[in-house]
Parts: structure tokens; C-alpha cells; sequence
């Protein structure tokens, strides 16, 4: 039986509203349960209509139901009962997503006699009750304008009205004052559009692009052509951007973009059914079932999932370029003023070419040029603050090139790396798909998704981003190295910066496979065949260097033997030290820490000391070197004489090797200060927080990083210094609050006391996850440990060591992808050696 029939029988058997709300909410609950068959026959536009037109039916029952309630067999005339329901935003364009909320808009007046504020709350209480998402408006015909006034949500949402049921002669009247909205003067309409633009352009900077877009408001997502369309509504009344081919947007360029916006429709609607509730951020967990639901299939190179992040990602790069272009063209004679054009006018550089406050402008009326005058032009741009409108990227946009670039095309590209901006050209090139046919090999990682749990931004705007930390180097270590660079080896270093990640996507280790492709294409440009080398071993390598810090000793000889002996010169060092930086702040804002920075610098430090070495030195021989450069340092021998034998009597080689002379002595002094029944400590939070505590009380380090294990820690340095008293040195990852400094410091003082306890769940760790290596240097061996990442881990393992008096002289802390990569150094003692896998049972 149709829901309107068992309708009609509960109203003659007087059923409650609420009997008439389960009904309709029962059938919604069906319709939505078999929305999955549906879209397996109707996806993208054509099923976001169906859907509407569904949810239109139900809201249609529940305002034919009200009116039966109250005016039972006196019903008046459909158009004599002033009230008209509205469709509006994208249920108004007809582009509803499943579980998006239903945005209604409710027009009356209120004549006497028809009450209709009751009979309109009474509707909408009813469509509550059957499960409706209403995010519903009530205005009086009169208020409109007014409503709409008082925020641009309203004024767009009201500028897609759709009629749904109710008076027709009402739905006139207001259309009527809804055309008051986009029918105004020149000046208006600028104000409403200039709105528009504004609140986009924050949008897009509040949800930048990432491997997990946000469908919906990301850039290049849904909003982006929606502000495209409430434009074309106020120019033009109406919001099919159809209507504007050929006159601003030709038929291709339409195809393109339909075709885009298709398919995000797609995403979205497969996304709401595989999450079961709104969601439009393409989150990792849903990728399979929205990849499967969309018909992609497993293929050699790319598997279903990367197919469809692939597609997504290319997509909402089309619709981005695209709503730019056509914005800026619907609107340039809207915002085109005589000292705009006296402006353009000063700064003509050729016919339809502008350069006014630092940007270069072009005629939107220019024919399309060929790439070879295009990189002729860019080759005048050599500003390295100047940007670029996207008038010109809509010039060149269209670019015509032979199949195969020529040798005089190689030559002009290989002098725009010469140039300071060179991440401005390849962004302008990118943006108008011009850079893959430059860069051939830059096609496989064009829109290339990498899920691997550290990179936040696809291949390709990685890629991009690397080279822009390049030109802009924070730190002025690394930027005076840079500097130091002659022309040609800044050329190469840009070059291989944009491509260290070509090689990603394909079964070859992408490190391998990057550093052929390099070859080929460097040597296309004809860069020397020495730098052309020197870029390959940097590509081969990039990852070398933050892996060896993240995860090996960087103090141990022999890591760094190993570690320079495959760069093979100091040059090769110092390239990579600079492209590390800005590979590592392309991933994201919060990689490079200052921690990092610091553990990077001291392993370039160390590493180019090392090649200076003729011969393998051991620790004895480094660390007497160390106290020879101490001894004669000025503060040293400002130390009284009992005090210097007792620095130099510390046991830790290690103590020695890592710090330098003036922090040993500042050390030192405070030690000397601090009495064997107490302690001091200090706490820094400038840019992570790090804790330094000196005592000649035990210790309860256990208790104190057991309640700490909320945060990350990174390192942790332990050293026996004299008459009895050690030093720690713990450093985490990130800030804290400075409201947290003061729960710190008193965990630091309970920590003074060894009767303090703190619940620490044992980890798993399963057997292999860790290992101790006795013959690591003479005065240490190696613990290693990579497991699951478990909170409190750390703190478990020093309550183990305390009660086995096992000393700790380093630890560091590395987590990837949920998984924990501890390395500690342990003094080596006669216990240890005995015992050493008694102490690993005690893990497992």
C-alpha cells in the first residue's frame, strides 16, 4: 500500500500526529536503506536529483497532511491559502546529498482567519518527528529582502529558491522579491559580488587542498562552483553556467569543468552512503567503499584506491583553475575603475601584458600564444615577489606546443632555473597545465596520492611546496649555504628539489627510479655532466639523512662512516643538509621542529667534521681531543682546580662528545652547586618543551614520564657526572601550554620522591621488536626497540631498568605510522653482560 493511502486510513481513524510521523518516518528510514542499489544505476547529478525529488514527495505528504488536520473536509483551494514552501540552497538547485541537511524556507502572510503560524509550526514539527533534517527560514513575504540582508549564507542560499507546494499566487509574489535580490543597480550588485568573493577566498584558506580533501568546502571542491553560480545569478538570473557558452566559457572548457564537478558529485554522494552520516572530507577509512561503490578496479600501477584519490584530487584541481578563470571574466568590467586601467596602462610590457603592484596581468581577450613566447615572457619575469593573476594563467592556459618539445624549448626552461622565483613559474605553469608537458616524467606523479602516514599533501603540490622552501629557507645556517651555492649548483639544486619524489608510483624504489629519471631529464636541459652526477646522488639519497637522524645513533662512528661514505664528498653533504630542510617542511608545519633543527644541524656538524678525518679515531681519542679544545677554553680555567679535575673526571665519553665546552661547563657549575641531598632543574618551552634535571637524590624518572606520557617524547639524555650525581636532559616534540608549566614543575618535585608510584600498564612487545647489541663501542651497547607506539612505553621501560640499576646514557624516540623506534645507549656493566636477556623477558 502507497504511504498516502495508509495516510488517508489513519486520518479517518483520527490517529495522533505522532502515529502519522512514524509512518513517514518509516518510510524514510526504507527509502534511505536502499539508496546503495539506487546509485549503483544513477550516480553524480542525476542522482542527487532523483534524491531531491524523493524528499520533495515526503515534504509534500506532511504539508498536504497539515492542511487536512486543520481544515478537515473545508479545505480551501491550494492557491487560496497563503503559504508556500521552498526549496533553497542545494536543495534548491536540485543537488541534495543524502544526508545533508534540507534547507526550507516557509513564505506566508498572515491574513486573519487562516492562522498560519500554528499550521506552519505544526508542519514542521511533524517533519522533525518523521526524521527530517529541516534547517528551515519562516519570513513574512514582506520581510524578505530584509532577511536576506542580514547575511550573505541567507542571501545565496535564497538566490537558488525552488518552488516546492503550496500557493502558486504566493510563489509569484515572491519570486517577485526574491528578484530584488540580484536584479539591482551596478553598484549593488559589485557590493553582493565582491561579499561573495571575500567569504570564498577565506573558505578556501580555512580548508586547504590535502590527500584528504574536504568534498564539499576544500579548494576546488562543490563551493567553489557555487559561488560561480550565485555570480552568473546576479549578472545574469540565473545560475546555469551553460548559458554562458560561447560567450565566457567555450564548449571544451564547459565539458572539462561539467565533466569535474560530475564527478565530485559522485565522491560525495558515495562518500554520505559509505559513512552513513554527513561527511565531506574524504577521510582515509572510507576510500575502499567509496572506491569500490564507484566502480574502481585494482590495476597494476595503481590500485582502486589510488585510482580514485588520483581522479578526486584532479577533478577539484580542474574545478579550482577553472571558477577562478571564469570568475575573474564575469566580473572584470564589473571591477575595472579608471585608476585600475591608468595603473595597467603604466605597467604595459607588450600588447594585452601588464605588470602593475608586483603581478602580472593579461588581456582576457589575448589569443592563445605558442610555448615558446611564453617562456620567452617568463623569462622577463625575474622579481622574485611577483605573482601572478589568473588572467594570465587563463592566457597561457591554451598554449600551443608540438607533441615534442624542441631543443630551443629545453634551452628557455633550463634559464628559468636560474631565475630567483622559480617556485612562482612552475606554480604558474602547474596551475595552467603546462608544466607535465615541460617535464614529461612529471605526468606520473601529476594528482599521485601517498598514503603513507607522514606526507599530508599529494606528490605533485609536495613537490612544488619542497622548491618553495628552497627559495624561502628560514634558517640563516642553511640559507647561507645556500647562498654560498655558485648559480649552476643553485639551478641543479631547484631542479632536483621538484624532482626528488618523480620516481613515486611506480614497483622500483622511487629513490632509485628518481635519480635515473633526473639523469635523463637534466641531461635534456644540458646541465654539466658533474652537476647532472651530483643531483642524481642527492636524489638517490634524500631520504637518507633524515632517517639516519631519526632513527640511529648519530654520535656513533660508525653510523656516520656509513652515512658519508655513500654521499662521497663534503659537497654532496651540504646539498643534501639543504634539500632535507625543505623536503621536511614541504610534508608539513610541523615536522621541522626546533628539535630537528638542532639534531640536524649537529649531524651535518659531525658528518663534515668526519670527512676531515684521515683515520678512524675511537671514542677515547675523540673525547681526548675534546677535553684538549676544553682545557684551553677561558672559562675552564676561570674553574677552580678541584672542580676542573672533577669535570674531567666524569666516566661519560659520551658527555663529552655531544656537548659543547660551554654548555660542559655550565653543566658542571651547576652540579658543583647542587648538594648531594638536593637537586635543580630547569624547564624550557620555547620551542619544544625540554626538562634538565641535575641530582644527587634518586630519581624517580619512571614516575615522572609515566605521567607525562601524554606527550611526545623524543630524547632523553642521561649522564653520570661526579661525587655521585647525574644528569637528565628530556626533550619532547612539541610546546605545551604555559598554563601546563606549573603542573610540570610539580610533577618534577614528586619525582624527588622513589615512594611516589604511577600505574604503568606493561607494553606489548613481541619477541624480535627488541634486541641489545654488547659489542657496540667500548663503552656502550645498543638497545634497540621498534614496536607498537603505546602510551607510556618509555616510562615503563626505566621503572625495568631502575630496578636492575641499569644506567642510561641516551635515549631517542622515534614514532611513524603508530610505530615506536627506540635506540637507547646503556653503560656497559658486568651485570648487564651477564644478564642481558634475563632484562629482555622482563619486556616480553
Amino acid at each position: 500500500m502507497e504511504i498516502e493511502e495508509i495516510i488517508e486510513d489513519l486520518i479517518e481513524k483520527n490517529a495522533s500526529d505522532f502515529e502519522i510521523s512514524k509512518v513517514i518516518k518509516e518510510h524514510i528510514k526504507t527509502y534511505l536503506s536502499s539508496l546503495n542499489e539506487i546509485f549503483v544505476e544513477n550516480q553524480g547529478k542525476d542522482f542527487l536529483v532523483k534524491h531531491t525529488k524523493k524528499i520533495d514527495q515526503f515534504m509534500l505528504i506532511i504539508y498536504k497532511y497539515t492542511l487536512r488536520k486543520y481544515f478537515g473536509n473545508y479545505m480551501p483551494f491550494a492557491n487560496a491559502i497563503p503559504v508556500v514552501l521552498v526549496g533553497m540552497g542545494s536543495y534548491g538547485r536540485e543537488e541534495l546529498c543524502v544526508y545533508s541537511d534540507i534547507d526550507l524556507m516557509v513564505v506566508y502572510k498572515a491574513i486573519p482567519g487562516y492562522n498560519i503560524e500554528p499550521l506552519i509550526q505544526s508542519m514542521l514539527y511533524l517533519a522533525w518527528d518523521a526524521g527530517m533534517k529541516l534547517g528551515h527560514r519562516t519570513h513574512k513575504l514582506e520581510e524578505l529582502v530584509t532577511a536576506s540582508n542580514q547575511d550573505l549564507t541567507i542571501k545565496t542560499a535564497m538566490l537558488e529558491s525552488r518552488f516546492l507546494c503550496g500557493s502558486k499566487i504566493l510563489w509569484m509574489e515572491t519570486e517577485r522579491e526574491l528578484l530584488k535580490l540580484h536584479k539591482t543597480d551596478k553598484g549593488d550588485k559589485k557590493e553582493i559580488i565582491l561579499q561573495i568573493i571575500a567569504a570564498n577566498e577565506a573558505r578556501r584558506a580555512k580548508h586547504p587542498m590535502s590527500m584528504e580533501p574536504n568534498i564539499k568546502e576544500g579548494v576546488g571542491g562543490l563551493r567553489d562552483a557555487h559561488a560561480l553560480f550565485w555570480i552568473c545569478k546576479i549578472l545574469f538570473g540565473s545560475i546555469r553556467i551553460k548559458d554562458r557558452v560561447p560567450e565566457i566559457i567555450n564548449e571544451e572548457e564547459y565539458k572539462e569543468f561539467r565533466s569535474a564537478l560530475e564527478f565530485l558529485y559522485r565522491v560525495r554522494s558515495a562518500l554520505h552512503l559509505s559513512a552513513k552520516k554527513k561527511q565531506d572530507i574524504l577521510n582515509l577509512e572510507y576510500i575502499p567503499d567509496v572506491a569500490t561503490k564507484l566502480g574502481f578496479e585494482n590495476k597494476i600501477l595503481k590500485n582502486a584506491h589510488m585510482q580514485l584519490a588520483s581522479r578526486t584530487l584532479a577533478s577539484m584541481h580542474t574545478v579550482d583553475v577553472t571558477c577562478k578563470i571564469f570568475m575573474r571574466k564575469l566580473t572584470a568590467s564589473l571591477f575595472l575603475y579608471p585608476n585600475c586601467l591608468n595603473a595597467l596602462k603604466k605597467g604595459r610590457i607588450h600588447k594585452g601584458l601588464y605588470v602593475a603592484n608586483h603581478t602580472v596581468y593579461a588581456s582576457l581577450k589575448n589569443p592563445a600564444p605558442k610555448l615558446s613566447l611564453v617562456l620567452e615572457q617568463l623569462q622577463c619575469f625575474d622579481d622574485a615577489s611577483l605573482d601572478f593573476d589568473i588572467s594570465y594563467v587563463h592566457y597561457i592556459k591554451n598554449a600551443i606546443y608540438p607533441p615534442h618539445n624542441t631543443p630551443k624549448t629545453y634551452k628557455q626552461f633550463y634559464a628559468l632555473l636560474f631565475q630567483p622565483n622559480v617556485y612562482a613559474l612552475f606554480n604558474l605553469l602547474y596551475e595552467a597545465s603546462l608544466l607535465p608537458q615541460l617535464i614529461k616524467p612529471f605526468r606520473q606523479i601529476l594528482n599521485l596520492a601517498q598514503f603513507d602516514g607522514y606526507h599530508k599533501l599529494p606528490v605533485d603540490i609536495h613537490s612544488l611546496h619542497t622548491l618553495y622552501h628552497l627559495e624561502n629557507i628560514q634558517d640563516d645556517f642553511i640559507k647561507a649555504l645556500f647562498d654560498d651555492l655558485c648559480p649552476e649548483g643553485r639551478a641543479m639544486l631547484k631542479l632536483v628539489a621538484f624532482l626528488h619524489d618523480v620516481g613515486k608510483g611506480r614497483k622500483e624504489d622511487h629513490s632509485e627510479l628518481g635519480a635515473k629519471i633526473f639523469r635523463a631529464y637534466a641531461s635534456k636541459l644540458h646541465f654539466p655532466e658533474k652537476a647532472i652526477e651530483m643531483g642524481s646522488l642527492i636524489i638517490k639519497y634524500h631520504t637518507l639523512m633524515s632517517n639516519t637522524a631519526y632513527r640511529e645513533d648519530i654520535y656513533s662512528e660508525k653510523v656516520v662512516l656509513s652515512f658519508i661514505s655513500k654521499l662521497q664528498n663534503p659537497q654532496a653533504l651540504k646539498l643534501l643538509y639543504i634539500l632535507t630542510y625543505a623536503d621536511m617542511n614541504a610534508v608539513n608545519n610541523n615536522i621541522y621542529s626546533g628539535f630537528i633543527a638542532k639534531l640536524l644541524r649537529e649531524f651535518y656538524q659531525y658528518s663534515m667534521e668526519m670527512f676531515e678525518k684521515e683515520e678512524l679515531i675511537d671514542e677515547t681519542t675523540k673525547r681526548l681531543r675534546k677535553e684538549a679544545s676544553l682545557k684551553k677554553s677561558p672559562e675552564f680555567l676561570e674553574l677552580s682546580k678541584p672542580l676542573q679535575k672533577r669535570i674531567l673526571s666524569i666516566p661519560s665519553n659520551f658527555f663529552f662528545l655531544k656537548l659543547k665546552p660551554s654548555e660542559i661547563i655550565s653543566i658542571a657549575q651547576q652540579t658543583d652547586e647542587t648538594s648531594m641531598d638536593f637537586y635543580h632543574y630547569t624547564i624550557r618551552n620555547e620551542d619544544h618543551l625540554s626538562i634538565q634535571v641535575i641530582r644527587g637524590l634518586e630519581f624517580n624518572i619512571g614516575y615522572l614520564l609515566g605521567k607525562l606520557s601524554y606527550l611526545d617524547l623524543v630524547q632523553m639524555d642521561i649522564y653520570k657526572l661526579f661525587d655521585g650525581k647525574k644528569y637528565f636532559q628530556i626533550d619532547f616534540n612539541e610546546k605545551v601550554d604555559e598554563s601546563d608549566i606549573a603542573y610540570i614543575k610539580e610533577l618534577l618535585e614528586n619525582s624527588f620522591d622513589m615512594s611516589k608510584r604511577t600505574v604503568l600498564k606493561k607494553p606489548v612487545i613481541l619477541k624480535g621488536e627488541m634486541s641489545i647489541d654488547f659489542d657496540h663501542s667500548k663503552s656502550y651497547a645498543l638497545m634497540q626497540l621498534k614496536t607498537k607506539n603505546q602510551q607510556g612505553l618509555m616510562a615503563y621501560m626505566m621503572s625495568i631498568f631502575d630496578e636492575h640499576g641499569i644506567d642510561i646514557a641516551m635515549a631517542k624516540i622515534q614514532t611513524i605510522k603508530n610505530r615506536t623506534r627506540n635506540l637507547l645507549l646503556i653503560e656497559k656493566t658486568a651485570r648487564l653482560c651477564d644478564n642481558g636477556q634475563n632484562i629482555l623477558d622482563y619486556f616480553y
